[in-house]
């Protein structure tokens, strides 16, 4: 991924667009990240207003989106859900039938979802639209209850922050983890919010959490290598299993099971990224056992095998070295 489209229409919201610059619009090369050739589109170059009265200035029409790697949407204001140009629907069909990424934030669902490519698909928006959309699109799965949803090469996310959460899952893939967390150290926020599953579904923090359960995490991913079962776990939280298992669901939007999972993926992403340790070594680090419990944990969770990712992802053997 290399050339990147913002796409703005009349009545954007400022937020949301802003966390797409920032994601992809940066220039973080001294952090030795590539930078994305990012332009902000939009159908009449010119003034465009956005939702809090204020506008922004863009030079560029929608050509640039038709030959980006990466298209986002930025969301429109409800009125114009059922009346979205039709110059932007047909960017959007296109980019999907030449296999670009597509990534909406919020509300942006809405212009995928008129342009029909969300058809037969699962995606999300803001939880108070949710029901708006099944009534709208009744043939698209759409699920109230995530931070984001990746189906094929299509991102759809939640209001406002899960943007932010949908944009690094994006860069994630392109980039790997390690660049990942470095972005999102820069942005200054958590670097995965998910809660493991295959599809990339991400299931959304609850208002409040628990501090108490802190230090357990904390304690968990300094010895992923150990096999760790919920009620060594609920002892080290001086809880029963049941009450352990249940706070912990409520704090982290899933099982302990599928979140030390989840920690172990990320840490092998890390170490085939850095490190020239075997798989067996890799293995037991993580705390999968053997080489072929981690391919099998890790073809399920990122839908490829740890030689390839490390292929595509591994650090130079001078860098490693150094």
């Amino acid at each position: 991924m290399q050339t990147v489209a913002c796409l703005v229409q009349p009545g954007f919201a400022p937020f949301e667009f802003g966390l797409a610059c920032e994601a992809f619009g940066l220039d973080r090369s001294d952090d030795g990240i590539p930078n994305f050739e990012f332009r902000i589109v939009t159908p009449d170059p010119g003034a465009v207003p956005s939702n809090l009265g204020f506008t922004i200035n863009v030079d560029a029409d929608l050509t640039f989106a038709d030959e980006a790697d990466l298209v986002v949407v930025a969301p429109i204001p409800r009125e114009s859900w059922p009346h979205v140009d039709e110059r932007v629907l047909e960017v959007i069909r296109r980019a999907v039938a030449r296999g670009a990424w597509v990534l909406t934030v919020c509300s942006g669902s809405f212009v995928a979802a008129a342009a029909g490519v969300l058809d037969g698909r699962r995606a999300t928006t803001h939880w108070r639209y949710a029901d708006t959309m099944t009534a709208m699109y009744p043939g698209i799965a759409v699920d109230p209850n995530v931070l984001y949803v990746q189906d094929g090469r299509i991102i759809t996310s939640a209001g406002t922050a899960a943007g932010i959460d949908a944009c690094l899952h994006l860069l994630r893939i392109e980039l790997g983890a390690e660049l990942a967390n470095k972005i999102a150290r820069r942005m200054v926020v958590p670097p995965q919010r998910d809660g493991g599953q295959a599809q990339f579904i991400d299931k959304p923090l609850p208002v409040t959490t628990s501090l108490s359960l802190a230090p357990v995490t904390d304690w968990m991913l300094e010895n992923l290598r150990l096999d760790l079962s919920v009620d060594q776990l609920a002892a080290r939280a001086h809880m029963s299993p049941r009450t352990f298992a249940r706070r912990f669901k409520a704090d982290f939007g899933t099982t302990p099971a599928a979140w030390l999972g989840r920690q172990r993926i990320i840490h092998a992403q890390r170490l085939l990224e850095q490190t020239d340790l075997g798989l067996d070594a890799i293995s037991y680090e993580c705390g999968f056992g053997s080489a072929a419990v981690l391919r099998q944990n890790f073809a399920r969770a990122l839908g490829t095998t740890p030689t390839a990712y490390r292929a595509r992802f591994a650090c130079p053997a001078d860098a490693l070295a150094s």
